[in-house]
Formats: C-alpha cells, sequence, structure tokens
C-alpha cells in the first residue's frame, strides 16, 4: 500500500512561482500535511477506493488561501492554486 501524499499539481513552479512570501508556503505546506492525515483516515486504502473524488475544495490559511483536491485513488492530495491575500 502507497503512503499518502501532497503534490502541487501541475507542478509547484506553476501553482507557486513568483509567491515570495516564505511563510505563508509554509503554512500551505503544513496545511496540505493536515489534509493528508484527513484523506488518509477517511480513506484507508484509496487505492481500492471506486467512488467519486471529492469536488476541489478551498482553505482559508493566515495570508491567503488554496484550492485542492483529494484523489483517493492516487493517495494523493493536490494542491491546485494558491493565492496571497492582497497587502
Amino acid at each position: 500500500m502507497a503512503e499518502w501524499r501532497w503534490e502541487y499539481d501541475p507542478t509547484a513552479d506553476h501553482v507557486i512561482g513568483g509567491l515570495d512570501d516564505l511563510a505563508f508556503i509554509a503554512r500551505v505546506e503544513e496545511t496540505a500535511d493536515e489534509l493528508v492525515r484527513a484523506a488518509a483516515a477517511q480513506f484507508l486504502d484509496g487505492s481500492l477506493y471506486r467512488g467519486t473524488s471529492p469536488k476541489v475544495s478551498e482553505e482559508v490559511i493566515p495570508g491567503g488561501m488554496f484550492l485542492h483536491q483529494v484523489i483517493p485513488r492516487h493517495q494523493c492530495v493536490y494542491i491546485l492554486q494558491v493565492t496571497l491575500a492582497p497587502h
């Protein structure tokens, strides 16, 4: 059984390229770690899951927000878009 993980989709450069707020990016990645733990608990062996994947969701965190989608069959939380709040 593969381990659950998170990834930027399609690439980190595409999703967070140009953001220079390293503290905000760290909050995104810490929250992604929490989402992975939650998904692993909900979908014990995601590779065997045959239902519909959850819809794209948003997480609002200090400094901005990000969109993500859990794909149980991939055992992955994909970070799709990261938005820094205006200053």
